[in-house]
């Protein structure tokens, strides 16, 4: 969840590190902190609430330059969000500063034992016990106490640790949370994803679970928690600065909204040949061998996999089961070699679907991940992984790797149809549709004005209910989940047919209806579900096709899309869902890009 930063280099002040950590800041925003080395000693400043609080407390110090220094931005888990809970934490002495983004689950017995030898506690979190483990075994080398500390931890954790005496090293170290490390010719910087060291360098090393690393400038080793000295392979990031910033849009949001069009054509390059879906990352799996697909994601990336079910299982003789990862990691699980397991993260940090992915594959299930993080844990751990190509995402809420995730899938499920013999003029239409469709989203997305007007008008109710069937449930449950994510509306996403087992005895005037209602296979059985919702008084807002004029015979406003393929209904219908999302929560002067509550990567169990 959290964020953390930390540079060495001779020509950096304060004011690259806070801006180095604003990149980070979709992570966790409760409260945020910096340390450095002045003067052989460490100066800690900290702040409640977003990063831009931290930079103006600090305004007279933003030009002073620091040989090493760290930050952080936190997502709070143990402690309330208050600038005591904050990080950097130090130790008894104050010669000791820590940034960790994790939860260390045997805190409470290392804070008892740490209280029992005099050490002196200042806050209410897990982390402050590994700035003191390291205080207690520190004998005059910062690197053997931190590889010393780390070994009596439990849980999951990325740290980065400064020392006074020390001034030109930071100690780093990953279990179960991203840490990359990037080498410039005289910056090492220390980051949990790639966006704010690629001002720096594009040359990047992902660490390990168990790598500690030793950070000087310009260099770095690196050591399994054993003691080994291992070699990671650096890797070259193929975007810049740029494509990390606003553009000129208000908020990141309705930037990568707008940038679909693009992120479709970037998932589907090199994945079509000869008029064909060929994924060259799937070459050698034989599907037609495969008994059972098991997917497994959270959140939107859930919503996502029940689409590639409705999909796979409607066009051939597969089943796939679609599982939340929190769940699944603590079932038994029908999983063996003859079941293919697809792992979907948009960070491919997860940390349920990565525990997720280690169960499966003891089970001895082939995994592969699709996800937008080149070098993330997940696609590490998985044999096979196909990348989303979307470029960074900044915004909390998922819009254009929901997309890119839907692209994929739909890809992957066709190759799957033809590999099982199940093609057919159906999937010509379908393919060939899909090969059109960033034109088609970039009409969508100019009728982004109308949607914000009908937001206006809906933006102050408290309730909302979306309701779909078939493929439309799916979107239903997303369009619910960005509204209540942004918005803070309380709203339901659920298939229309369940509505009489119990959810429309919330509907009335004050609780409005959006309907995903395309002319598909189930728009007449959808049309009947709409009544049903309109004689309980509730207003309607349908999503339907364009000219679709029956529909106003039980709506009070529409929405529309082009006529396609009703498999691609969720795709086309997905800018529409954002957008509203989108305006409303702006129309209520909320900041779309860090809804309360929220982090981008979700790293923590």
């Amino acid at each position: 969840m959290c964020g953390i930063v930390g540079i060495i280099s001779d020509e950096t002040k304060t004011a690259d590190i806070i801006d180095s950590l604003k990149k980070l800041e979709y992570r966790g925003y409760d409260s945020s902190g910096i340390a450095f080395v002045k003067d052989g000693r460490i100066e800690v400043y900290k702040s409640v609430g977003k990063i831009e609080a931290l930079k103006n407390s600090i305004k007279n110090l933003l030009d002073e330059k620091v040989e090493v220094g760290i930050a952080h931005t936190r997502w709070a888990t143990h402690g309330q969000p208050n600038d005591i809970n904050a990080h950097p934490h130090t130790d008894c002495t104050g010669k000791i500063a820590i940034v960790h983004n994790g939860i260390i689950e045997n805190f409470r017995e290392l804070r008892g034992m740490l209280e029992a030898l005099g050490h002196k506690f200042k806050s209410d979190t897990d982390t402050e016990v590994i700035a003191h483990l390291i205080e207690e075994e520190y004998s005059g080398d910062l690197f053997e106490a931190v590889m010393k500390a780390i070994r009596k931890l439990d849980g999951a954790y990325a740290i980065g640790v400064i020392h006074s005496d020390h001034p030109d090293m930071i100690v780093a170290a990953r279990k179960g949370s991203p840490l990359v490390i990037g080498i410039g010719e005289d910056t090492t910087i220390l980051a949990s994803d790639v966006t704010p060291i690629i001002r720096y360098t594009k040359d990047v090393i992902f660490l390990e679970d168990g790598d500690v690393a030793l950070l000087k400038k310009g260099k770095v080793e690196i050591y399994r928690s054993s003691g080994e000295k291992v070699e990671r392979r650096v890797q070259h990031i193929n975007w810049d600065e740029s494509a990390a910033e606003k553009g000129g849009y208000d908020h990141f949001m309705i930037k990568e909204i707008m940038e679909e069009p693009m992120v479709i054509s970037s998932a589907m390059t090199g994945r079509v040949r000869s008029g064909r879906v060929d994924i060259p990352e799937i070459k050698e799996i034989d599907f037609s061998k495969i008994r059972r697909i098991n997917l497994v994601a959270c959140g939107t990336s859930y919503h996502a996999a029940l689409f590639f079910k409705y999909f796979v299982e409607f066009h051939t003789d597969l089943d796939v089961l679609v599982e939340v990862s929190s769940e699944f990691r603590y079932r038994k699980p029908h999983v063996d070699k003859d079941t293919l397991t697809i792992a979907i993260s948009q960070s491919g940090e997860t940390a349920d679907t990565l525990e997720s992915i280690r169960l499966a594959k003891r089970l001895g299930s082939r995994i592969i991940a699709i996800t937008n993080v080149v070098g993330s844990t997940i696609t590490r751990e998985s044999d096979i992984s196909i990348m989303m190509n979307s470029g960074p995402e900044i915004g909390v809420a998922a819009t254009k790797t929901y997309v890119a995730q839907l692209t994929v899938l739909l890809l992957l499920g066709l190759q799957i149809i033809e590999q099982r013999g199940f093609w057919a003029g159906r999937h010509e239409k379908i393919f060939d549709t899909l090969l059109r469709l960033p034109e088609v989203f970039s009409s969508i997305l100019d009728s982004s004005d109308r949607i914000r007007e009908i937001a206006e008008d809906f933006k102050d109710y408290n309730h909302f209910m979306y309701i779909g069937r078939g493929y439309g449930y799916p979107t239903a449950l997303e369009g619910a989940l960005k509204l209540k994510e942004i918005s803070y509306i309380h709203a339901e996403g659920y298939p229309a047919g369940e509505l009489k087992h119990g959810p429309i005895a919330l509907l009335d005037e004050n609780f409005p209806v959006f309907a995903i209602a395309p002319q598909d296979s189930l728009y007449q059985k959808m049309k009947s579900n709409i009544m049903e919702c309109r004689a309980r008084n509730a207003k309607i807002i349908a999503l339907t096709t364009s000219e679709n004029r029956d529909i106003l015979q039980v709506a009070d406003i529409i929405l529309e899309v082009p006529k396609v393929p009703e498999e691609l209904y969720p795709l086309v219908m997905s800018p529409v869902i954002q957008l509203f999302a989108y305006h409303v929560a702006v129309l209520k002067r909320h900041d779309p890009d860090k809804p309360r509550n929220l982090a981008k990567s979700v790293t923590v169990e």
